[in-house]
């Protein structure tokens, strides 16, 4: 092997690591924002749940006929 075909070889292994070293760190911040992005998912999903119950109570109530009755008695 020549000293010429040894500095390509050195050369391209050194980058081609380089690439792959790169490859996997983007690999793993990919996962971590992932992670926190199914996370804040997760949490709105379940705020957004919560929410839906309140709003199913508030016409609960607003819909009640003693509701109603109240109402009118207070315009007079």
């Amino acid at each position: 092997m020549s000293g010429t075909t040894m500095v390509f070889l050195i050369v391209l292994i050194s980058v081609g690591g380089g690439i792959i070293s790169e490859i996997y760190k983007r690999r793993l911040e990919f996962k971590k924002i992932d992670a926190q992005r199914t996370k804040v998912h997760d949490e709105l999903h379940s705020e957004i749940a919560a929410l839906k119950a309140r709003v199913s109570t508030l016409e609960q109530i607003v819909t009640d006929e003693g509701y109603q009755v109240k109402k009118d008695i207070n315009n007079l």
